[in-house]
């Protein structure tokens, strides 16, 4: 909020000036309406590997994080080129090669991805568009400039929680969003529903779209039934859907009903017993089939998780410049592979200086902390980057930016990140804001709500 100098920074002026004119009891009984809000909607997430209550009320921070135009401009063409990059990647990977056979990334890298489908090789998606919802995390360095931190183009999650944020705030502070000139997120559902019709196979004027949830069990079930209902479509679970001659329906009162696009929340390696996992119940039998002749899309794509993976993402730099010509315009963190000995030595002996991420891996687990972390955790660390050297990347630990937040009372930064949410279906559209996430501990790093953290409205300002 604040600049060198302590004065509060141009886009943050009106509402530092508002804020000036609440008393801290007043600020507290609007926490805590926040917080009610949040309860009685029953917006929560799930925490596995716990022994206590899994589920829990999703934290809630007051006080939003404010985007300044400029800012937003440069990160909403920064996502477009890179969702741009990552389609052509993985057409040309399942398709023709090419970027392998240039020797632009090894090859090996790819093939031993566990998200890499070798049963999507050949196989065409409606208008050569595989990531179809993106969710990047963005991080800002000391020096102003935004970075990625990592890509979400499985099943990113968390829109349901900016939405839900918003709402809560407008009910607050409504008047604080004219002053300040807030640009709108509210139409972020039927832009989504706008994207999955334009993916329809044979591009049919309107199709039936469905979203394909795990259950109620699913840590992400809350926003599966929020987005449903804001879309006004219907939510499956793969025992509502059922494929005959490479046609997939749906189980409805009135009998069956074709399905053209099904939105899925639910792995690649669950959604057909047939052609991956053959203990899951979670996906429909013959779904894949009917995938591969057409006759419904999935989105995103089968197959996307292979430019999920985090060794992967190195070399996203390269994609922009290989397939646009360009260079990147939000650029990623410098990233070691452990697969390099010479970077694998370099990391194993300063462990406590880097961030070791998993490849496969999210919501912060199988991460290690190096500055946070004990001896015997680096030492266990090691132990899995020698034995396993493909499953892990090391990172420099970064300075993230702070923001205000409303701590016990009292106002504190906390380390922030930003995940906006990037459409693609016959063009890319970036709502604008997208989820800030907290790490609500103090001097913690890690923002994931499965450990610590929590979440604040983002407020994109008009220019």
């Amino acid at each position: 909020m604040f600049d060198g100098k302590a004065q509060p920074r141009r886009h943050y002026r009106k509402l530092h000036k508002e804020l000036l004119k609440l008393t801290p009891d007043q600020l507290l009984r609007s926490k805590q309406q926040a917080d009610l809000t949040f309860f009685n909607q029953g917006i929560t997430f799930t925490v596995y590997g716990r022994n206590e209550a899994t589920e829990r009320i999703f934290p809630h921070d007051l006080l939003p994080r404010i985007v300044s135009a400029g800012d937003w401009d440069t990160i909403e063409r920064g996502l477009t080129q890179r969702i741009t990059a990552l389609n052509l990647f993985l057409k040309d990977i399942y398709h023709e090669g090419r970027i392998i056979q240039d020797r632009v990334i090894p090859g090996s890298v790819i093939y031993t991805c566990r998200h890499f489908r070798r049963q999507m090789i050949g196989v065409r998606v409606p208008r050569d568009v595989y990531v179809n919802v993106m969710g990047t995390d963005l991080v800002r360095l000391p020096d102003g400039q935004f970075v990625v931190l990592e890509d979400n183009l499985r099943v990113p999650s968390g829109v349901s929680y900016m939405l839900s944020s918003r709402k809560v705030m407008k009910q607050i502070f409504p008047t604080l969003f004219r002053k300040c000139g807030v640009r709108p997120i509210e139409q972020y559902s039927q832009t989504l529903l706008s994207t999955l019709r334009a993916l329809a196979p044979d591009g049919r004027p309107d199709p039936t779209v469905v979203l394909l949830t795990p259950g109620v069990y699913n840590s992400a079930y809350y926003e599966h039934s929020f987005l449903a209902r804001q879309m006004g479509i219907e939510l499956v679970e793969g025992r509502d859907l059922v494929v005959h001659d490479n046609v997939v329906y749906m189980r409805t009162t009135r009998g069956l009903k074709r399905v053209h696009v099904i939105y899925r929340r639910v792995d690649d390696d669950f959604l057909d017993p047939l052609a991956f996992r053959v203990d899951s119940a979670l996906g429909a039998p013959g779904l894949f089939s009917a995938y591969r002749a057409g006759n419904v899309t999935l989105a995103n794509a089968l197959g996307t998780g292979v430019a999920d993976d985090k060794a992967i993402y190195a070399y996203v730099p390269r994609f922009i410049k290989y397939y646009l010509g360009e260079d990147p315009i939000i650029d990623n963190v410098e990233t070691l592979l452990m697969t390099d000995v010479a970077h694998r030595t370099h990391v194993a002996d300063r462990l406590e200086q880097f961030v070791v991420k998993a490849v496969g891996e999210s919501g912060g687990y199988g991460m290690l902390i190096g500055p946070h972390s004990t001896a015997e955790q680096r030492s266990v660390m090691r132990d899995r980057i020698n034995a396993d050297p493909r499953n892990y990347i090391a990172q420099p630990v970064l300075a993230l930016s702070t923001a205000p937040c409303l701590i016990d009372g009292n106002i504190e930064p906390r380390h922030v990140d930003l995940r906006p949410y990037v459409l693609y279906g016959d063009k890319v559209t970036i709502a604008p804001g997208g989820l800030t996430r907290v790490a609500l501990r103090k001097g913690s790093l890690v923002v994931n709500s499965s450990q610590g953290g929590g979440s604040k409205d983002t407020w994109v300002l008009q220019s």
